[in-house]
């Protein structure tokens, strides 16, 4: 089963049927993945991130195994892969190797990215901003994160701020010098199982935003805008939210999968 027919069977919430065995559906992934994976990563990039004041996540030691898998259906060739270590459904914020492939097929970007906060918008006006709808907001030239955004979190926020109260960061697309371009979209079929029978659908508007740390390297604020449609093919589970994720690349020798 490929992944368009994952698509038609997590949308029409079908179930396995008891007694039989139902065909995987996460086959062909890039990097051989697998929901039941195990994964390593070589740490050395995220310490070093972290040392320049990155706000990523280290992996815990039980952040070993692959979850969940997503395609996100993009406007635009090549495909874009989400691995998760944690969904973040429960009380965890979400963990997951983000695998770009080229129109060739080869992988030709990873990070690892960590889930800074989720907010839900509570006003048209907001949802507006958040999809671009207004003609400002998510797409914006820039975007500043600041210190009392993030005191709740258990975070270094003298390594991350220093003397500052923000840190600002660039939009990843487009000319730099305009001031504003409409957000990416996209649909991201999640599935939970191997058959296909859980997991989720939903609409995104996203765009990335990047910044150097002290010492060089980059990290990726990777703003989305989430409209589930869907969860277990029940599509009364409707939401919005959006999800702040930070983002490190990682080479893909620093990355085992089996």
């Amino acid at each position: 089963m490929g992944w368009t027919d994952a698509y038609n069977y997590l949308r029409n919430g079908a179930a396995k049927l008891a007694g039989n065995e139902a065909p995987r559906t996460d086959g062909d992934l890039p990097l051989g993945a697998r929901i039941g994976s195990v994964v390593g990563i070589q740490q050395s990039p995220l310490l070093r991130a972290v040392s320049g004041g990155s706000l990523i996540t280290l992996p815990d030691a039980d952040d070993t195994r692959i979850v969940a898998v997503s395609q996100i259906r993009l406007k635009q060739s090549g495909g874009l892969y989400r691995y998760y270590l944690e969904t973040g459904d429960l009380d965890d914020k979400e963990k997951f190797l983000q695998v770009y492939q080229n129109a060739s097929g080869e992988v030709s970007e990873i990070m690892y990215c960590t889930q800074l906060a989720r907010v839900i918008p509570q006003t048209a006006e907001d949802q507006d901003a958040y999809t671009g709808q207004a003609g400002a907001g998510l797409g914006d030239r820039s975007y500043t994160l600041w210190r009392e955004q993030l005191n709740d979190l258990d975070l270094d926020l003298e390594l991350i701020f220093g003397a500052g109260e923000g840190v600002d960061y660039w939009r990843d697309a487009g000319d730099p010098e305009v001031a504003y371009m409409p957000p990416f979209t996209g649909t991201e079929v999640r599935l939970d199982d191997a058959s296909g029978s859980t997991g989720l659908r939903q609409d995104m508007y996203f765009m990335p935003y990047v910044r150097e740390l002290r010492g060089g390297g980059h990290e990726y604020l990777l703003i989305t805008t989430e409209i589930i449609h869907s969860v277990n093919g029940d599509a009364s589970k409707r939401g919005i939210h959006v999800d702040f994720v930070i983002g490190i690349p990682v080479e893909q020798q620093r990355i085992v999968i089996q």
